[in-house]
């Protein structure tokens, strides 16, 4: 199975709401001792993790374009889960769906271009900009150093949720515990 986290390359993108999906995907490489790496020309960081049956991915093409690695890597009969942030959950809430459209996310929408609807999206809650902020720039900005405290727990959950799918776990179970988490 490979396993997407959505963010944006670069220094100045770290710590930003819209980077939450790498964040996970960086936490659950730490649990299983490896590092990600960028080889030759492709566009996206990875690593093989049990026993190579799996591979994290972190998309280097920007968030609006994450899709644009999907066909370096996957084939049809390949299975994917797909962690980003989602602004109509509040921070630190996580929700998993099975499969589903993109809830306006361009890095969904990027993902579903090249690939289908048909993978588990693992979404964390980022909130509604403030009135007067963009979009964009509430996606690009730094949590508040509360909010920080309940998007580490999130992407603690994420990461162990996805990490239990990965083992194959009851499914029923994560989602009941993914879904009723509250930082």
């Amino acid at each position: 199975m490979f396993v997407f986290g959505l963010g944006n390359p670069g220094p100045e993108y770290q710590g930003t709401r819209h980077n939450v999906g790498f964040a996970t995907v960086d936490k659950l490489a730490a649990q299983k001792g490896v590092t990600l790496r960028k080889r030759c020309l492709r566009p996206f960081r990875s690593a093989k993790i049990n026993d190579g049956r799996d591979i994290l991915v972190e998309p280097l093409t920007y968030m609006n374009n994450s899709g644009m690695a999907v066909p370096y890597l996957l084939s049809p009969q390949d299975r994917l889960i797909v962690i980003c942030d989602q602004m109509d959950l509040p921070p630190g809430r996580v929700r998993i769906r099975m499969k589903g459209g993109s809830a306006g996310h361009n890095g969904l929408k990027s993902i579903i271009h090249y690939w289908s609807e048909d993978f588990i999206h693992v979404y964390i809650g980022i909130g509604h900009p403030k009135e007067g902020v963009s979009v964009p720039d509430h996606v690009l900005s730094a949590f508040t150093p509360e909010e920080e405290k309940l998007i580490d727990k999130a992407t603690d959950m994420a990461a162990e949720a996805v990490a239990d799918i990965l083992d194959g776990k009851a499914i029923n179970e994560i989602l009941q515990k993914a879904n009723s988490f509250q930082p």
